[in-house]
């Protein structure tokens, strides 16, 4: 590759604040390199996990659950994973319920392949799924399309506000039972890219995580206008949930603890087919 022409990578992600401020440094290109330039898409993650069946981009932002599905085609960043520890995706109703009367319900879910929908089923397998665009789920509970609804982003910090009860929050179900976080999401590679390409890739990623980290104000105020209109104190504290240590560097921890997800969901026949996961870093 010369070093006067860099390779394009589009890079996709969700339009979410935490996606947002772990970008802000290759958005801005505060982040440079003479080998790669970014070309930013973005889209809603259950979108990107259906793209990435078909290698649609050189590096996205995908769902854990999706691995199993585009294994074949993409290998994980240790850079750039959303985890909730000991918090995660909840299951909201316009009344108040135990967990345990979720069994047989109508539940919307962001998506079949989104690591809530996985961990939820591994929860209860017995409920009936209602796919909904993660940002009209608390409207179709509202209005009685369904029973409850599983929600991701921020609506996990303003769905009290809006008069729903928590039924469950699975972030914290997890870390109780198994004593482990909950990986919820990753950034992909293709498979094929040169060697160069992918490790400066992984650089690049991991610098832009630590950059926003480290210029936190900048950073934070470049994702608020990512964040829905939410207040800048509740944006700031989701950013601060899913945008952490681990996202600068999956270490060991979460790539075991998503291998037990994705293991489980293989047991439960969930999953079809079970897989390693693979990183680089």
């Amino acid at each position: 590759m010369s070093e006067s022409t860099p390779r394009e990578i589009v890079s996709a992600h969700s339009p979410d604040s935490d996606d947002a401020f772990m970008f802000y440094g290759l958005a801005t290109k505060k982040i440079r390199s003479s080998k790669v330039v970014f070309k930013h898409f973005l889209a809603d993650i259950e979108t990107l996990n259906r793209k990435a069946m078909d290698g649609a981009y050189e590096l996205t932002a995908v769902s854990y659950h999706a691995y199993p599905y585009i294994a074949d085609k993409y290998v994980l960043m240790a850079s750039g994973s959303s985890v909730g520890d000991g918090y995660g995706p909840m299951v909201v109703a316009t009344r108040p319920m135990e967990a345990d009367e979720i069994k047989g319900k109508r539940i919307a879910i962001p998506g079949t392949l989104t690591t809530a929908y996985l961990t939820l089923r591994i929860f209860e397998p017995d409920f009936e799924a209602v796919v909904i665009p993660f940002d009209r789920i608390l409207e179709a509970v509202r209005e009685g399309v369904v029973d409850a609804g599983l929600i991701i982003h921020e609506a996990q910090l303003t769905y009290n506000k809006s008069g729903f009860h928590k039924v469950l929050d699975l972030g914290k179900w997890w870390k109780a039972k198994y004593n482990l976080p909950l990986p919820l999401g990753a950034n992909a590679l293709l498979r094929n890219l040169p060697p160069d390409v992918s490790s400066e890739c992984c650089r690049m990623m991991r610098e832009s995580i630590q950059y926003a980290l480290d210029n936190h104000e900048e950073a934070l105020s470049y994702a608020l206008q990512f964040a829905r209109d939410m207040d800048p104190r509740l944006a700031e504290k989701f950013v601060g949930m899913y945008v952490n240590h681990f996202t600068v560097d999956a270490g060991a921890l979460i790539p075991k603890a998503a291998q037990h997800l994705l293991d489980m969901g293989h047991e439960a026949g969930l999953i079809s087919k079970r897989v390693e996961l693979e990183f680089v870093r």
